[in-house]
């Protein structure tokens, strides 16, 4: 009898490890595969693209832009590119492509569809505008971020050189430098471009109001212009300084552009100005409008601005986007180093006039 019950529980206990070792070794298997599985799907998650991928993702966003200058007799027609940034039909491209008043706006989308386009805002200091279509929007470009771009990092242009007969042709370069600061002369005004993306990636006429990428497909730049007389050397304009005008087009369908009055190199620009090594960070106050909001609250030329509403601004762009976020007639407040006097002025920002051709913000 004692003989039976020791089988009997013999024959249970090693049918309960028998039991137990599937169970584990069920259990080892799962989790194997979970873990395989997780990998892959971090491995394909930073897995890059390929370039030919990017760019057919990207394709779709780029557009045409054809311009009549009501100005002339028969009308002046200007070619350019421009690329889609909102759902709502919302287009960046140049200001020079589209003039000062356009009578007339044509889009090309990707399907060879052609839309009319109206023109939303412009800069000419900045070379950038904003017009919007009605109808369908076939792809919509992601913003890069352009305190993130560095020199040397592959980057990609797309847009119609010599018109729309070599439509979205893409060249490739790398980013030869950033901060760049050129003078263009126009109707007899000088406007500084500061703050602009160099690029070896061919820019043709036509490119104008294209988008520059990087390696993601995400646009950092807007091509405006090239050097003639030298090779490989474009430029373009960082995006970022157009965030704040989308979101208030598409949130109330206008945008007014805040006015300072100033214009400020950047303090290594100082630093050859002044003839000064001790130059702190900020900008260096060159130029001001007389009857500007920054001259009448105080600021003088070579001021030298660190901060305006806490946030550091080490360039004309960083100044701009800050600007950007504000309408005319709100206050902002300005940190300013004055011969050796550090002090908060506040400003009341006026409102750029629409036929603006100078430089200062």
């Amino acid at each position: 009898m004692k003989m039976l019950v020791y089988v009997i529980v013999v024959v249970f206990v090693g049918l309960f490890a028998f039991s137990a070792g599937e169970d584990s070794a069920q259990i080892q298997e799962e989790i194997v595969a979970e873990r395989t599985a997780v990998v892959n799907e971090t491995a394909e998650a930073v897995k890059e693209e390929s370039l030919p991928d990017v760019v057919e993702r990207v394709l779709p966003t780029v557009v045409g832009v054809e311009t009549t200058d009501s100005r002339s007799m028969g009308g002046t027609v200007r070619y350019g590119s421009g690329v889609i940034v909102s759902d709502m039909g919302y287009v960046i491209t140049n200001q020079h492509v589209v003039g000062d008043n356009p009578k007339r706006i044509d889009i090309t989308l990707y399907d060879s569809s052609i839309k009319e386009g109206v023109l939303c805002w412009s800069d000419k200091s900045l070379d950038v505008a904003v017009i919007k279509y009605e109808g369908i929007v076939p792809a919509v470009a992601r913003m890069g971020e352009y305190t993130s771009v560095r020199v040397g990092e592959d980057v990609f242009a797309i847009g119609n050189p010599l018109s729309l007969q070599f439509e979205r042709s893409v060249t490739k370069g790398i980013v030869s430098a950033i901060n760049r600061t050129i003078t263009i002369e126009d109707e007899n005004t000088v406007i500084y471009m500061e703050d602009l993306i160099q690029t070896d990636a061919s820019i043709n006429p036509g490119n104008s109001g294209g988008p520059l990428m990087n390696s993601k497909g995400e646009v950092i730049g807007i091509n405006t212009v090239r050097v003639n007389s030298a090779e490989g050397m474009g430029f373009a304009v960082p995006v970022n300084i157009c965030e704040s005008v989308i979101e208030s087009l598409e949130a109330t369908g206008k945008f007014e552009t805040p006015y300072l009055g100033l214009f400020a190199y950047t303090a290594r620009a100082a630093k050859y100005l002044k003839k000064d090594n001790t130059t702190r960070e900020g900008l260096f106050v060159i130029s001001l409008d007389l009857e500007g909001p920054a001259f009448q609250s105080g600021i003088k030329y070579g001021d030298m601005i660190t901060h305006i509403n806490s946030t550091s601004v080490t360039s004309m762009l960083a100044l701009r986007r800050e600007l950007f976020r504000h309408k005319a007639g709100d206050k902002v407040t300005l940190t300013v180093v004055s011969g050796r006097v550090k002090k908060d002025i506040e400003v009341v920002l006026g409102q750029m006039a629409k036929n603006y051709l100078g430089s200062e913000q």
